[in-house]
């Protein structure tokens, strides 16, 4: 079958021949419709992620959709290696199976289930979010950050804080449904008023010197619960973190990603935002490829746009 190979860990992927997997008791044959890049798929591929526990040969791709042997169309998760998503076909486990609404169109599915279930997970899961509460965003002009808005106002949340560098684009977010925005550089400034306001839940898709400020800021609120969940860090790994910050307030830290949340959790929570999708606009912008264009659009990923090859 066709499909995207890595034959060394690190290196980028080929378009070439690779065996097709075989269904057993556990494990059910989809024949795969899209199936979308991400950084996580990318990290993974890379062996730069936590999760990843494989050498090649292997197709890369962590999730995509496409349909059973009986016709059903479907999304769904495969971490098994070798048989990744980026393949004419896959083998998954019958229980990482999520069944596609009708109305939705799988490539479009694709493109939203990732970043998209980032944000579904971290609120219902891990924050348990409460109709009403106040929601901080923190890295809120990526994919995953802007979704974010639109999935807590789904969800219920009353206010929602958005954070980013580019105050140009924070503005556009008010149509998305933030009633605050805030550059990264003005956090130190502004936020111990909004603390002192009230903020419940931080999704934090950042980490860096603005998780720091918002965690300070969240302290100096004193012994009010801020549920801060951890999703991504593309402002930096590590922070200093005195441990008085955790002692003196009622700042409670959590992460929320892979191991976080069981994966029958993660399943539910995919399938959930799926039917949702049905119903609210989480439209995502994306590209779609031929999966032949793998070795040249793995190099020129946008993260402000999505690539889903199609096969």
């Amino acid at each position: 079958m066709k499909a995207a190979i890595i034959n060394k860990m690190g290196d980028a992927p080929v378009y070439g021949e690779f065996a097709e997997p075989e269904a057993n008791e556990q494990q059910k044959i989809v024949t795969v419709k899209a199936a979308a890049m991400s950084q996580l798929a990318k990290a993974r591929a890379a062996g730069k992620h936590y999760s990843s526990a494989t050498s090649g040969p292997f197709v890369p791709g962590i999730d995509g959709t496409g349909y059973l042997s009986s016709g059903e169309p479907v999304y769904f998760l495969t971490f098994d290696a070798p048989w990744g998503s980026m393949a004419e076909k896959t083998s998954v486990l019958a229980t990482k199976i999520v069944p596609l609404p009708a109305s939705l169109d799988p490539v479009f599915a694709a493109a939203l289930a990732n970043p998209g279930m980032s944000s579904w997970a971290a609120l219902t899961r891990r924050a348990q979010l409460r109709k009403g509460e106040t929601v901080l965003i923190n890295g809120a002009t990526g994919t995953s950050g802007n979704l974010a808005i639109r999935i807590a106002r789904h969800l219920g949340a009353g206010k929602i804080i958005a954070t980013g560098r580019n105050l140009e684009t924070l503005e556009k977010l008010r149509h998305q449904g933030a009633d605050v925005v805030i550059t990264l550089d003005a956090l130190s400034a502004q936020l111990p008023a909004l603390m002192a306001e009230g903020v419940d839940v931080v999704l934090d898709y950042l980490w860096g010197q603005s998780a720091l400020d918002i965690m300070m800021a969240a302290v100096a609120g004193g012994e009010k619960v801020v549920r801060f969940v951890q999703i991504g860090s593309l402002s930096g790994q590590e922070i200093p973190l005195h441990s008085k910050l955790l002692r003196s307030s009622g700042l409670t830290l959590m992460g929320s990603g892979l191991g976080s949340v069981s994966d029958a959790e993660l399943i539910a929570a995919i399938g959930e935002l799926l039917q949702a999708a049905t119903q609210s606009d989480f439209s995502v912008a994306f590209q779609q490829r031929p999966l032949s264009d793998i070795a040249t659009a793995w190099l020129e990923d946008d993260s402000r746009c999505r690539t889903v090859f199609t096969l």
